[in-house]
């Protein structure tokens, strides 16, 4: 073969081995800020979108709410309007309520056993059941570790919490961990969050240690109190309306590509997390840890919640994971 031959064959194998897409134009989501744990995860997710497609695949992300809360997005994905977010797995429970075994209270003692149930069978199973409704998740990505703030006094104890106004999502299960607690439940989106709270529309709030500083809610609460009372995990969304009208190569991009960016996102949420606590404390925000004892009480006072959800969740889904955290 002489080198001109050489050279076109060369060419041509070079360019077979780009992927071809399509051109694809997106809208992401993104409740939190840019520099949040969330934001840093899809900045990831959309540089690798970007250099593996070649360009081809446009996602514009708008962090701090800028289309709306959860509830909001979410709806516009099942519509078409929006193309990718990523909410806390909460929102889904409206509409999946198989999804309310991922907010039992005091479920996860630390993210190995996290991890272990959502990028297992039990998580693709939840994923399974979402194309019914309108979205496809892509992979599970990290919040954290819920612990609570307020503007009263420390919660050391299950008592602590009586009475207080508490900030809520609008999911069930999370009105009824806080009643069962003891504080009152206010539903608010993030986006309300730190006017509510520095107005004393309400008293305080349960979010991981990295939201709670890039939300910079330190300015508004007193006290920090580590309770680890639950574990939330972000899920990257994609509207099936887009995704049907991608190829099944566009289509395993995305999800590689997600896959990918978790290994980032949570060691981002982790790092931040240990920061955010020390960076707080700084700033003058009371910390205190809870007792194991008394994170016991807590676990005994929310045992009701477990056995009001296990019928709609399903027993054999609450054994199953279970089983794996055993």
């Amino acid at each position: 073969m002489n080198a001109r031959n050489t050279f076109t064959v060369g060419l041509l194998a070079a360019v077979l081995s780009v992927p071809a897409f399509a051109a694809v134009s997106a809208k992401f989501a993104v409740t939190l800020p840019e520099k949040s744990h969330q934001g840093q995860g899809v900045a990831k997710f959309v540089e690798i979108v970007k250099a593996r497609s070649g360009g081809e695949i446009d996602i514009k992300p708008y962090y701090g709410g800028a289309l709306g809360d959860d509830v909001k997005v979410t709806s516009a994905l099942q519509g078409g309007t929006i193309e990718f977010t990523v909410p806390q797995t909460t929102t889904l429970t409206g509409m999946v309520k198989a999804y309310e075994i991922l907010d039992f209270p005091f479920l996860f003692k630390n993210s190995a056993q996290a991890e272990k149930v959502l990028d297992g069978a039990t998580g693709q199973k939840l994923m399974d059941l979402l194309p019914a409704h309108g979205l496809v998740g892509l992979a599970y990505w990290e919040n954290g570790f819920f612990n609570a703030t307020n503007s009263k006094h420390p919660i050391a104890r299950v008592e602590d919490f009586k009475g207080l106004k508490f900030r809520s999502i609008q999911a069930r299960i999370t009105q009824e961990t806080i009643k069962a607690l003891g504080a009152n439940p206010v539903p608010l989106a993030v986006p309300e969050l730190y006017t509510a709270l520095e107005t004393h529309t309400i008293d305080g709030q349960g979010t991981p240690n990295a939201v709670i500083a890039a939300l910079k809610l330190f300015e508004v609460q007193k006290y920090l109190s580590i309770t680890q009372h639950s574990y939330g995990a972000f899920i990257p969304l994609v509207s099936k309306k887009f995704w049907d009208k991608l190829t099944p190569a566009q289509q395993l991009l995305l999800k590689e590509a997600a896959v990918q960016a978790r290994s980032h996102q949570r060691q981002v949420a982790r790092d931040q997390a240990a920061g955010a606590r020390k960076m707080m404390a700084d700033k003058g925000l009371q910390v205190n840890e809870v007792s194991e004892a008394e994170h016991a009480r807590m676990r005994q006072a929310v045992q009701p919640v477990w056995d009001m959800f296990t019928p709609s969740v399903g027993a054999d889904l609450v054994k199953e994971v279970e089983a794996q955290l055993k």
